[in-house]
């Protein structure tokens, strides 16, 4: 699958954005430019998000590593075909919960079956690519949103569930307490129509990985 082109000028982007809150201008100069990581695998990409889904970054790693072994290289991903042959004590013996044993087993099945088809996210609205995603299993709206921005190079992505950026909302503009969901829209509003960058601002600003970096 060739790379995903990005879709927009990162040079606009930052010139929108510095003319529309202060407050992103100040932290532009203080981290550089937004640095997108597209990615050519999105089979490899949704996997590692439910693997990394409420395990710390070392520990979901060990995982990948013993669990990616099992088929014979650490460095690959199992296919769709693979995770399907899989059994449950193979899954257990590598490190998989039952929970993520089905939610890669349903992953699997929407792929294979032609249900999901990874090829054609790129050609997708954003909603839609939000509503393809979230219809596997244990694939909810902060996967799909980090989908869309770091490996579908989506402009204006705000995922207000991610406690990250609205922890570096509470930073950036000296708020008392973090932002709700609904407040975090009101903040980013401006930000559009490149909500992604302000958003990778935010992540910046409260000192944190990135999904492109821990995913």
């Amino acid at each position: 699958m060739p790379p995903v082109r990005r879709k927009f000028s990162i040079r606009k982007a930052n010139a929108h954005l510095r003319e529309a809150d202060p407050v992103l201008a100040r932290l532009i100069d203080e981290h550089g430019s937004f640095q997108p990581r597209p990615s050519n695998d999105p089979w490899s990409a949704l996997v590692r998000s439910i693997l990394f889904q409420q395990l710390a970054g070392a520990a979901a790693s060990a995982i990948q590593r013993k669990w990616f072994g099992f088929y014979g290289n650490e460095e690959s991903t199992p296919t769709p075909e693979q995770i399907l042959a899989t059994s449950d004590e193979d899954f257990r013996a590598c490190g998989i919960s039952r929970q993520k044993m089905s939610y890669f087993r349903d992953l699997a099945l929407h792929t294979s079956d032609g249900r999901l088809k990874l090829s054609r996210l790129n050609r997708m609205s954003d909603d839609d690519v939000t509503t393809a995603l979230t219809a596997v299993k244990g694939v909810g709206e902060w996967t799909a949103h980090m989908h869309l921005m770091f490996h579908l190079g989506r402009p204006d992505i705000l995922p207000v569930g991610d406690l990250g950026v609205r922890k570096g909302m509470q930073v950036a503009y000296g708020l008392t307490e973090t932002p709700t969901p609904k407040e975090a829209l009101e903040i980013g509003a401006r930000w559009a129509p490149y909500r992604t960058v302000g958003s990778w601002y935010m992540w910046r600003a409260a000192d944190t990985f990135t999904p492109d970096q821990s995913l």
